[in-house]
């Protein structure tokens, strides 16, 4: 490992990261960030002057250059933040959220419909009359006169820019930091008739692309592809998952096949060892290897193009044409190094791809077939070449498993026990899947296509699908409900790095790292168990139309709720989930009284029962619209504090929250500050 960090791209993509998330979690001013680059700069002239004389670098010398490097990695993510942009909408002086404006929309993007909109990534061009810059989902509402809209578009609407709803719940996904990390930070919801289509002037790549995209669409489903088949080869070949059901991706990521329909580096890189053998004869005519090596990364790069320049198709096309720039130069390539400048300068280019899932798992993946996969194979080496091939492939598949398995537990709180099976299955015929795919693309395109060739891949494409549905569909095999913290996840990874290190060359040094390590894991897991034995809540959740509370005591947990069941419940899930009681919990029907510690705490349901002289509440819960004076039920109890839940009527909790600031009540509402948690 000491040697591994030795290399310069990594000592340099490690201080660009540590530079990006100072960048990220503290606010810096761009002003001071400026002149702290350029005294930077300056002293490290001067020290180079200096060391160059001397034809030694000096300690102060690498001192500066680590703190420049680490000053870029700060500057890339504050500079590329467009809300420090003067020209960002939301720097213009008359912006108000929730007020309508006059807005011109550029059409970026394509998003996944859901079940009441069609949504699109903007962005916007003027904004009431000014031009300015940034990004927005626009929903339009579905309705059967709407037209779909595409990229390249751009349509006038006069709406409200409405913020992104934070999460209003304990550890739900917070949606609003997932579009911030992609700089989008409003939304806009209209009708079909609050928009103009403005005559389009502008052909991007995006655009063109998206249009060959269509036509190819078109050109399948003349031929007789539908539904699922159509999806998948949509997102196979096109890198467009948005036309998948729900059902199906269920059944991909329960069967650990969730990274076939994306195309990432798996794909790219089958499809240059095709380009690569396919323009091997060129290699014979003079500058031949040349040529080959240009077409091959002109060719990687179209198809990147056609499959939306998505982030993982941009990563994955970077780090393989680095690959192929290598190889043409007859140079023994250092995969790891190839890797480290390809992740160096795509955060460069965009530091928000750090915070990307899908980013740190490629990576993470292609790390660990590097590395791992080689011990693995070498444990056992058949000698029959079925054999081997096949245990290459498990290994492979089993590397890759291991490497993102604590990071996909972190996320997704799950584990495919028999991804081993469908991989061994589809990985071998996935290059014959691209091959063939790709074929009856560009033979559809020109009409070309025989039928018969056409029936064949559809039915190759239901028997993948239908293998995938059987596999996912074995629920006993799938470890669900798991959850892990950030500390254990980074303490999990620590532990693996230095013990397939011991694997290499044992030494005492190793072994005891390998031991304090796993030492260290057991005592963030015990830390863990203690605070959840001994962090005592109460929670009124923010659920529409119904109501849920919680009162924990370590590790008892009682909900009540009239929901039929809440094992399953949206809203409640993750926070079972992140405290690890998925199943040790008791279901209780609704109280109108509860006690937590001191605090005694009267919920007021529809019934609109308050007046018990016997008690006083510190806590009143006002659910299911209540018909009462509450004047009169401040000037009775005297409450700390009144709390309404999403179970009321809009107009009921703003004339309650108007009362409650007359008699200087505090007022809190969970469906603006979300879920009410008392603590001890």
């Amino acid at each position: 490992m000491i040697k591994f960090l030795k290399f310069v791209p990594v000592q340099l993509t490690l201080l660009l990261t540590i530079g990006i998330l100072i960048g990220h979690y503290f606010s810096i001013n761009s002003y001071s960030l400026i002149i702290m680059s350029i005294g930077l700069f300056v002293i490290l002239s001067v020290f180079y002057i200096i060391s160059f004389k001397k034809l030694k670098p000096s300690v102060f010398y690498t001192f500066f250059s680590f703190l420049l490097i680490i000053t870029i990695g700060v500057s890339s993510i504050i500079l590329g933040n467009q809300l420090n942009k003067s020209n960002h909408y939301s720097n213009t002086l008359n912006f108000k959220a929730k007020t309508n404006k006059t807005a011109v929309l550029y059409i970026r993007e394509v998003l996944k419909s859901t079940g009441n909109y069609n949504r699109y990534i903007t962005e916007i061009t003027t904004y009431d009359g000014f031009k300015t810059k940034g990004k927005i989902v626009l929903n339009l509402k579905k309705s059967k006169s709407v037209i779909n809209l595409n990229v390249d578009d751009f349509v006038l609407i006069d709406a409200p820019f409405l913020e992104i709803n934070k999460p209003l719940n304990p550890y739900a996904f917070d949606y609003k930091k997932y579009l911030e990390n992609k700089q989008i930070h409003h939304q806009v919801f209209i009708n079909n008739n609050e928009y103009l289509l403005i005559s389009n002037k502008v052909n991007s790549i995006k655009g063109m692309a998206g249009k060959l995209r269509e036509a190819i669409n078109n050109s399948l489903v003349n031929y007789g592809f539908k539904d699922n088949e159509l999806a998948v080869i949509n997102a196979l070949l096109l890198g467009q998952r948005q036309s998948i059901s729900k059902d199906l991706i269920e059944s991909y990521s329960n069967a650990g096949a969730i990274h076939i329909l994306a195309v990432s580096g798996l794909h790219i890189g089958i499809i240059l060892m095709i380009l690569t053998f396919l323009f091997k004869p060129l290699h014979r005519i003079k500058n031949g290897k040349l040529i080959s090596s240009v077409l091959i990364i002109m060719l990687l790069w179209a198809f990147a193009i056609v499959a939306g320049l998505s982030a993982s198709v941009v990563r994955a096309v970077s780090m393989f044409t680095a690959l192929s720039i290598g190889m043409h130069l007859n140079r023994p390539t250092n995969t790891y190094n190839t890797l480290i400048i390809s992740m160096f300068f795509l955060l460069l280019f965009n530091p928000y791809y750090l915070f990307e899932v899908g980013f740190q798992m490629s990576y993470l993946a292609v790390f660990s077939i590097v590395w791992i996969q080689p011990k693995l194979y070498n444990l056992i080496i058949p000698k029959n070449w079925f054999l081997r091939k096949i245990w290459q492939l498990l290994t492979v598949s089993f590397a890759a498993q291991l490497g993102v398995l604590p990071l996909s537990i972190f996320y997704f709180h799950q584990f495919p026990g028999l991804f081993f099976i469908s991989n061994l299955v589809i990985i071998p015929f996935l290059g014959v899947l691209l091959i063939y795919g790709i074929f009856v693309i560009i033979l559809g395109l020109f009409n070309l296509l025989p039928q018969t060739l056409a029936d064949i891949f559809i039915e190759i494409l239901k028997y993948l699908n239908n293998f995938v549905e059987w596999i996912g569909s074995k629920q006993v095999f799938i470890i669900d409900n798991i959850s892990i913290s950030l500390v254990l996840m980074i303490a999990i990874y620590a532990f693996m790095v230095v013990f397939f290190k011991y694997t290499e060359k044992m030494s005492f040094y190793r072994v005891i790292s390998t031991l304090l390590l796993f030492i260290s894991i057991q005592c963030v897991l015990i830390v863990e168990r203690y605070k959840l034995e001994t962090t005592n809540e109460f929670i009124v959740f923010n659920e529409s139309r119904r109501n849920i509370l919680t009162s924990r005591f370590g590790k008892k947990l009682e909900v009540y709720s009239n929901l039929d069941s809440v094992k399953f419940n949206y809203n409640l899930k993750p926070y079972l989930l992140k405290i690890g009681l998925t199943e040790d919990f008791k279901n209780r029907n609704p109280k109108n009284y509860y006690e937590f510690k001191n605090e005694k705490i009267l919920v007021v349901d529809s019934l609109g029962i308050y007046n018990f002289s016997s008690v006083k509440p510190s806590v009143i819960i006002l659910q299911n619209s209540p018909k009462i004076n509450l004047e009169r039920l401040l000037k009775l109890h005297k409450p700390k504090v009144i709390v309404t839940d999403a179970s009321n009527y809009s107009s009921y909790i703003k004339n309650w929250e108007s009362t409650c600031n007359k008699k200087k009540t505090p007022f809190y509402n969970t469906m603006q500050k979300g879920a009410f948690i008392l603590k001890e």
